[in-house]
């Protein structure tokens, strides 16, 4: 038994949201977020992934050449893990990522102009449900486009309050 109990806190609190809604940071749903890594020379596990992804839009992302992320607003269960594990497993190596990421939204009208401050993505080329794996400032980040309006940005626990103080004071100026 532990000397001390783990008191769990979200990496980020607060929301930001400009005066014109042009732009609203919101810290998303802790969740899961499962990365998955195909096996090498596997086939293309897009289509077996997402009867996992769950019925939310873009719960299935890619993430590089055999990998993605499953990713959803509602905690997985260790028993769902290791069904959905024993399910892939001829397919893929799962890891449980959801206590190491923060996912971050960015809506309105002026975050792509926001987030030019500090990605070399363009932003304007990325359809609604694509993803990139990139930098914002320093921080490497997971951008996923949600919506015209809308994106995501997932990032390690560690960077998290950095990211998000740099998103607020990249966003200030459409304030």
């Amino acid at each position: 038994m532990a000397d001390f109990q783990l008191v769990h806190r979200p990496a980020v609190h607060e929301a930001f949201a400009s005066s014109a809604g042009a732009v609203t940071l919101q810290p998303l749903p802790e969740g899961r977020v499962i990365q998955v890594l195909g096996k090498p020379a596997g086939d293309d596990l897009r289509q077996i992934l997402t009867e996992f992804a769950g019925t939310g839009p873009h719960g299935l992302r890619s993430a590089g050449p055999g990998q993605w992320f499953i990713v959803g607003d509602s905690p997985m269960t260790h028993d769902e893990f290791q069904a959905m594990a024993a399910k892939l497993a001829q397919h893929a190596f799962l890891v449980d990522q959801s206590h190491g990421r923060v996912r971050v939204g960015l809506k309105g009208t002026r975050i792509v102009d926001v987030l030019a401050k500090g990605t070399g993505v363009d932003l304007d080329r990325v359809a609604v449900g694509e993803s990139a794996m990139t930098l914002v400032g320093h921080i490497s980040v997971h951008l996923t486009r949600l919506a015209p309006d809308a994106i995501e940005l997932m990032v390690l626990r560690g960077f998290a309050e950095s990211l998000w103080d740099d998103l607020v004071r990249m966003s200030r100026e459409f304030a």
